[in-house]
């Protein structure tokens, strides 16, 4: 797939940059700190400070390059408790794949963080890039990246990825650990990207897909790393819902749709903790199919049908949280 002018990848760090640049005039009603550098500046949405649920949506919509938004509703299920964290765009290929979805690691000497956000695409180090836009990198002068990690990065973090995006530009890192507020709602923002992600696995015509909205449960965070990643990936996992707005054959729909829930992985049915724990907390242990929400509906513009597959599971995710008395 070759992506259209709409959708390329240029310009999206500026589009981030704008975004950050509210958190700097409002420091302390996000609840975030700032530190400068040389290379640029390192950001605590959640580590030593307090952060929250605003800071989440900055962090996500951050996360998503600008090209779309997040934002948190009430329960919607009475047998969830928990309020439900929304994510749409119109521009779900670079905004989810070629920003949001957390494919680059952050490995320099002893630390380690999982990176998303658009300072991927200045980097465009990774297969997907190559796949969805050969030869485009976004070298602008300000490189934004978001960091799920438990420790602030050190200065020699911020040169490792100033030389990885080309050595001239500013960088900017926002770091948040999964088991912090603001870090588990970027996380739970995920549900579109997830979905789409499969649908790159499983090639489903990315191009087809026009517009995209999913929501998950925004589960009590975990005092523990791994407990917080699994109970971050159970709310999609098991209470996530994507729609997606296409263009495209509905024998094509019919065929691949089956493959696009969670459910179609054999490792489905069990809190995401315990697996992990099984992988030795190797996410590339664990089946690559699973990662994707519970339900997914494709609304086909080109025929006027509507397909759903899979469905919620909220036991599982209940049983995750250690949740009684529902």
């Amino acid at each position: 797939m070759t992506l259209s002018q709409s959708t390329t990848i240029i310009g999206i760090n500026a589009k981030a940059m704008a975004l950050l640049q509210r958190a700097g005039n409002r420091l302390e009603y996000f609840g975030v700190t700032q530190k400068e550098y040389a290379e640029g500046s390192v950001w605590d949405f959640g580590i030593h400070s307090p952060g929250g649920i605003e800071a989440g949506i900055l962090l996500g919509e951050i996360c998503l390059a600008g090209l779309g938004q997040i934002g948190v509703l009430p329960p919607q299920d009475d047998a969830i408790p928990f309020p439900e964290v929304w994510v749409r765009s119109d521009h779900p290929v670079s905004a989810c794949l070629l920003s949001q979805y957390a494919g680059w690691a952050i490995q320099p000497d002893n630390y380690f963080a999982m990176g998303s956000g658009p300072m991927r695409a200045a980097y465009a180090g990774e297969k997907v890039f190559e796949e969805l836009s050969p030869g485009q990198r976004d070298n602008g002068s300000e490189i934004v990246g978001v960091l799920e990690t438990n420790q602030l990065p050190a200065e020699s973090v911020l040169q490792w990825i100033h030389a990885k995006v080309g050595g001239s530009a500013k960088v900017h890192l926002l770091a948040a650990p999964t088991k912090s507020l603001a870090g588990g709602v970027q996380i739970v923002a995920r549900s579109l990207e997830t979905a789409m992600h499969k649908l790159h696995a499983i090639h489903f015509p990315l191009a087809s897909v026009l517009s995209g909205y999913g929501s998950a449960p925004l589960p009590t965070p975990a005092k523990g790393t791994i407990d917080a990643i699994g109970r971050t990936n159970d709310a999609i996992l098991y209470g996530g819902r994507v729609v997606l707005w296409v263009r495209a054959d509905d024998e094509q729909i019919a065929e691949l749709g089956p493959k696009v829930p969670s459910s179609a992985s054999a490792m489905y049915g069990r809190p995401f903790a315990e697996i992990l724990k099984e992988a030795g907390g190797d996410f590339y242990k664990v089946d690559p199919l699973l990662f994707s929400p519970a339900e997914v509906v494709f609304c086909n513009l080109a025929s006027g049908r509507t397909f759903r597959f899979g469905k919620r599971d909220p036991s599982i995710l209940l049983r995750s949280c250690g949740m009684t008395g529902f």
